[in-house]
């Protein structure tokens, strides 16, 4: 038996109790998500609108809510999420200061690309914190790049019982990926996001690994090809540096 702690912070705990809710009995409206939890319908608005800001629940077109990503099971990864967070978030805010976009740093978990740290722009339009969040692999910039470092007989294992995944077509893009050294989404994953990555090394795994990626990542509006050989270069200069911190 828990007993509950002696100074309870309510907001935390509606927050957790609703995240559970909505993990264990499925999509809720807000009037419900109130009922549920004895409080006003503004207060569960607010509680559910921070849930779906750090990937714990998302709204539905019929305005239900449902569990997000972060409260769905999901592959672990093997990358060292700790230490590159700390290698990388220097270079990486270095390297907003440059390009004044927002820079997010990915890794690999199966087929999806897992964020683990934003450094934001401070532009008014701009790209906010994707922490937490997951994407699918083939389509997010800093997943394909990971997946065009890896063997192409591992990305057809990941893929070939996807029946959503069209493997010619994967193959052939990570090629293109592979042989130019860059990988871009523009908006495929999200209407009016552009993103740029690069692989980031770890010269103590085996055969000089990709162990993450760097990435760019604009309001579409802001992307102009003519500035991808800028924006390449300045990720590929972060991604040496994180590559160094990590030695």
């Amino acid at each position: 038996m828990k007993n509950q702690p002696p100074y309870p912070i309510n907001s935390v705990d509606h927050a957790l109790h609703l995240a559970t809710l909505l993990q264990q009995e499925g999509p809720l409206r807000v009037s419900a998500a109130a009922e549920r939890l004895g409080v006003s319908p503004s207060t569960a608005h607010r509680l559910l609108a921070m849930l779906v800001y750090r990937g714990f629940a998302e709204q539905r077109p019929d305005r239900l809510y449902q569990a997000g990503d972060v409260l769905r099971p999901s592959v672990v990864t093997s990358a060292p999420v700790a230490l590159l967070r700390q290698a990388a978030l220097p270079h990486m805010q270095a390297l907003v200061e440059q390009v004044q976009e927002s820079v997010n740093l990915v890794v690999l978990a199966g087929t999806e690309a897992r964020f683990i740290a934003t450094a934001e722009c401070t532009r008014v339009l701009r790209v906010g914190s994707r922490v937490g969040r997951t994407l699918p692999a083939h389509l997010a910039s800093a997943g394909k790049a990971l997946l065009a470092a890896k063997p192409p007989e591992d990305v057809i294992a990941l893929y070939e019982q996807d029946t959503e995944v069209d493997l010619p077509r994967l193959r052939r893009e990570l090629t293109l990926i592979r042989n130019r050294g860059f990988a871009i989404n523009d908006q495929r994953t999200e209407a009016g996001l552009t993103a740029i990555a690069v692989i980031v090394r770890d010269l103590d795994l085996d055969r000089d690994a990709a162990v993450a990626a760097v990435a760019v990542a604009m309001p579409s509006t802001r992307f102009h090809r003519d500035r991808v050989p800028e924006w390449v270069g300045a990720l590929r200069s972060t991604a040496s540096a994180i590559t160094g911190a990590l030695a």
